[in-house]
């Protein structure tokens, strides 16, 4: 691997909101509140640095606005001469704001981003489309959070629905799920109880929530086998050994490291790549390892060169796929608990894996790590992070 450079983008700072549950603690928070909390709190631990962009991931973007990212920057203060998009590539699009900002500073074209995303799955609107109706009859309401964010247009189906199939076609038993499901409730229970978590997050005013809100301290293997099938009568995925749905945002400062220099940081996480992988299937489970040993190929890297993984845990079977895929041991992923303890922002889950990586990555003092995830319409993102 090459030596930094002046141009190599570097992470510098990152604030999230506590993830709350749907229908939860941040469930009549604004979205685009939860946005600005997360960029507001970004720019606070980022020793003065000023964006020259704002780069922010959101899925269910109806009701919004136009630009969420451009109004939650500007609800966190953010002068309004700074240029801003929203991205949405489902659950890479904070992963991707990442990427994309890095382009933009190796190119030049800017000397700082903020990065991340945000969304609220309990405001998540319902729509009826009859703009051009019938003079009489009954309309038909769309329930957006299934349209935009949970449903595959490519297989016209949940993803529920196939990830249960793609389950039984690798083999992933459910005994398996449910022991991966547990391990993620132990793991953030560990990471709350050492302030591990505590120190990713922001408060968010008006909300009376201080961590994330679907931890379950208690959650054994034992009990999760009494639970029925989610989403198909003959399925292994339930509602304990997938990903919640959750209110939150990500958000992080991102700058040359030469600017960061300046700016006083002596310890800084460099982004070193990413790879995007896409298909042939719109299936999930093994786009994260797709993408990865892309990624790891491309640096001449194995997967056992690197210290730590962040894998999305969208379903337990893409977690246990992508392991058996790399052959990594699973004690080095997930070590604070991932989506299934924590929950799944769509819109901002692709950077809060970044930002827990590159925080491990200093308080465990380890080199190199690893963010994946997959996304809807079978899409896979990987990051090779770089603590400098």
């Amino acid at each position: 691997m090459t030596a930094l450079t002046d141009r190599d983008p570097v992470l510098v700072a990152a604030a999230r909101t506590p993830i709350g549950k749907l229908g939860g603690a941040l469930a009549r928070i604004d979205p685009l509140d939860l946005g600005a909390v997360a960029v507001a709190g970004a720019l606070e631990r980022s020793g003065g640095v000023q964006p020259d962009y704002v780069l922010l991931g959101n899925v269910v973007q109806a009701g919004n606005g136009q630009n969420p990212a451009r109004l939650a920057a500007s609800r966190a203060g953010v002068p309004s001469t700074v240029p801003a998009m929203t991205l949405n590539d489902v659950c890479l699009a904070s992963m991707s704001a990442v990427a994309v900002a890095g382009m933009q500073l190796r190119a030049g074209e800017i000397d700082s981003a903020v990065v991340g995303g945000f969304d609220s799955m309990s405001q998540a609107p319902h729509a009826i489309r009859q703009r051009v109706a019938p003079r009489v009859g009954d309309g038909r309401l769309v329930d957006l959070l299934v349209h935009d964010g949970l449903w595959c247009g490519l297989a016209d189906t949940g993803m529920g629905e196939l990830s249960d199939a793609e389950n039984e076609r690798l083999g992933i038993a459910r005994g398996e799920q449910d022991e991966l499901a547990a391990r993620s409730h132990r793991n953030a229970r560990v990471a709350t109880e050492r302030g591990e978590l505590a120190a990713e997050i922001v408060p968010v005013p008006g909300a009376e929530l201080g961590t994330d809100e679907g931890i379950r301290g208690d959650t054994e293997p034992a009990r999760l086998a009494k639970l029925r099938p989610a989403f198909t009568s003959s399925g292994s995925i339930t509602a304990a050994n997938a990903s919640q749905m959750s209110d939150a945002a990500a958000a992080g400062v991102l700058t040359t490291a030469a600017r960061a220099r300046s700016a006083g940081h002596s310890t800084m996480t460099q982004i070193v790549d990413r790879t995007v992988v896409a298909g042939p299937d719109p299936t999930l489970h093994l786009k994260p390892a797709h993408a990865a040993r892309l990624l790891l190929d491309r640096h001449g890297l194995r997967p056992a060169d690197i210290d730590l993984w962040e894998i999305n845990e969208a379903f337990a079977g893409v977690v246990l796929a992508s392991v058996r895929e790399l052959e990594i041991d699973p004690v080095v992923v997930n070590r604070r608990g991932g989506a299934i303890a924590l929950g799944h922002p769509l819109g901002a889950s692709g950077f809060r894996l970044v930002q827990t990586l590159a925080a491990q990555l200093v308080a465990l003092d380890r080199e190199l790590g690893v963010a994946a995830i997959c996304g809807g319409g079978g899409q896979g993102q990987a990051m090779l992070l770089r603590r400098r």
